[in-house]
């Protein structure tokens, strides 16, 4: 068994000081093995320009995503967290994925969403799973807009995650139906860590629901949250329960796919 935590919050947009504040200090109080924040959980969310984001955006090895990774590793958690990555001059919507005994890796998002587009670049390194051995545990990262295409999920079930985190800055409410079919269909475990609050970039304003979820293998609800307020969810879960992808003594829902007919 592993404690799985989703933390919902409200970033305050461009202060990456204050949201690295909250976040270091809620991985040191959260008693969990793997921690999911937000999408761009150190910036906020609404910028409308590359002049924007690039002003805001940090390598991996900047000061506020090396204090979040020195707090991982210091309090043996595992941390998924959102952050507008900088490499070279290319800018991505990205999360980190830190923690004790594993080589940090970044996730770029792959499918952006409205104005994102005027200020990211197409994430370009694919879907991937990450192995935490102690836990075993296969965990694997999609964000937000990801879960709109239901590859992005099956191509990490395929890949064998047990658990999909999906750091969020949900605006429609589709997503509380479609989110539990991708925990269904590809039986796995699926956390997802929306933000609240109202942003405002010139005449446009966009709000966030809220109602973080962690979502079981079935599609039923473990914990969720309301769609306003700062709260950390945390469940058990057994990874391994997902592996098996049988339903009866006949059918298995991955070993029944047909991908020569698709």
């Amino acid at each position: 068994m592993m404690r799985l935590a989703t933390v919902q919050f409200c970033p305050v947009h461009g202060d990456l000081d204050a949201n690295t504040d909250l976040i270091v200090e809620t991985i040191a109080q959260t008693e969990a093995d793997v921690i999911v924040f937000p999408e761009l959980a150190t910036s906020g969310y609404f910028f409308v320009t590359r002049e924007e984001s690039g002003g805001i955006a940090e390598p991996l090895t900047g000061p506020h995503i090396t204090r979040i990774i020195n707090t991982a590793k210091a309090h043996g958690r595992f941390v998924v967290c959102g952050f507008a990555e900088r490499d070279g001059e290319h800018l991505y919507n990205s999360a980190v994925i830190a923690g004790p005994n594993i080589e940090t890796q970044v996730y770029r998002k792959t499918h952006l969403f409205y104005k994102e587009t005027l200020c990211f670049d197409e994430g370009n390194t694919g879907f991937f799973v990450i192995n935490l051995p102690h836990l075993d545990c296969n965990l694997g990262v999609m964000i937000c807009y990801d879960w709109r295409f239901p590859e992005s999920a099956r191509t990490l079930a395929l890949k064998g995650a047990d658990v999909i985190a999906c750091p969020s800055n949900l605006v429609t409410h589709i997503w509380r139906m479609a989110m539990p079919v991708r925990a269904l269909e590809n039986k796995v475990y699926l956390a997802v860590a929306n933000r609240y609050g109202t942003e405002s970039n010139g005449d446009e304003d966009v709000t966030f629901n809220g109602q973080s979820v962690i979502y079981s293998y079935n599609g039923d609800i473990l914990a969720s949250a309301d769609a306003v307020g700062t709260i950390t969810l945390i469940t058990e879960i057994d990874p391994s329960s997902t592996r098996n992808k049988t339903f009866n003594s006949i059918n298995d829902i991955f070993a029944d796919r047909r991908p020569h007919q698709y």
